[in-house]
């Protein structure tokens, strides 16, 4: 197996993972990494053993495929030069700070017919692919995902920052976008919202309640699913879970007797599968440019999110001029 040529443009905090990855998969040969700080980018090239271009057009004229790790801002002008040279490219989320640039880096990638996915990660925690198989037609989804303040993302809100990952899980699953939406947001600490809560419907009844924020004094990251007849609850962050599974028939049989009707459910550990996501993400967006794998997340899943999440966006500002309103009326 001759491994793929890639390269990592930007190599912040999370853009230098990108690199130790590739640095150590098999699959990968990676040949450099370029961001605009060049001290930046030599320090990550010697930490990986790789060479710190000096420009993107030099990076992407030695790789095949490329990792694109710079401010959300700057992700359509970063895929449209990857595309503009044949390179495959994996971007991370949130694809775009508007559904109007993710719409022209999907076409940019038609047009080059290149190899467009997103960096949405958390399809690989090793939980949520223990609990994949398990979850079938949900009807309630609850996600929480709490953080400590950090000074990075600021320039987005704590939706398009982290809640954006539980946005494309649950529309993953689900299996379509929601078919209405509420939601409120709080800034605390920056000029965006760093808190923000949204409840999504479904037009198969599923409902989903999500929870976000970046101003926690713990880290959480939970989902839980609720079904006809079993309860999952995954902790993204431990990479644990367990399922309670019932038996309907059991259950309305003991009806009468409650202490009978323990019997019918049934509590499991799910094992999950070993692996770092970030891992398993970029080997298996390397192996879909050999078609031995599904990928990451398509460019068509990343635009879904971040429909979704400029629709969530809306609902808040929406909310927060009316309790100016109501504020001002009272005043």
């Amino acid at each position: 197996m001759k491994p793929v040529r890639v390269g990592v443009w930007g190599v912040g905090t999370w853009g230098e993972k990108h690199a130790r990855v590739y640095h150590a998969l098999e699959e990968a040969d990676l040949v450099g990494v370029y961001d605009h700080h060049p001290g930046r980018a030599a320090e990550v090239a010697a930490r990986h053993g790789c060479r710190a271009f000096e420009s993107a057009e030099a990076l992407l004229a030695g790789c095949e495929a490329v990792s694109i790790a710079v401010p959300t801002v700057s992700h359509r002008a970063a895929v449209e030069q990857a595309a503009a040279t044949g390179r495959h490219a994996l971007v991370e989320k949130p694809m775009a700070p508007c559904v109007a640039d993710a719409d022209a880096m999907i076409e940019a990638a038609r047009r080059a017919e290149i190899t467009l996915q997103v960096g949405q990660v958390e399809r690989f925690n090793p939980a949520l692919l223990a609990a994949r198989p398990h979850v079938r037609s949900p009807k309630f989804i609850e996600c929480h995902r709490l953080a400590v303040f950090q000074p990075r993302s600021l320039d987005i809100d704590v939706v398009f920052d982290l809640m954006i990952h539980d946005l494309d899980v649950v529309i993953d699953i689900v299996g379509a976008p929601p078919s209405s939406l509420s939601a409120v947001g709080v800034a605390v600490l920056s000029e965006n919202e760093d808190i923000a809560n949204a409840r999504l419907e479904f037009a198969d009844g599923c409902v989903a309640n999500l929870t976000a924020s970046r101003v926690s004094q713990e880290r959480l990251r939970r989902i839980r699913f609720f079904q006809s007849d079993s309860y999952l609850s995954i902790d993204l962050f431990e990479k644990t879970g367990e399922m309670l599974q019932v038996d309907v028939g059991r259950l309305r049989a003991a009806r009468a007797n409650p202490l009978a009707a323990l019997t019918a459910i049934t509590r499991s550990r799910l094992q999950p599968v070993g692996g770092e996501p970030l891992t398993l993400e970029l080997s298996a967006f390397l192996g879909s440019l050999r078609g031995e794998a599904e990928g990451a997340a398509s460019a068509s899943s990343g635009r879904s999110a971040l429909a979704v999440a400029e629709e969530v966006r809306a609902a808040m500002k929406r909310r927060a001029r009316q309790w100016s309103s109501l504020s001002n009326a009272a005043s």
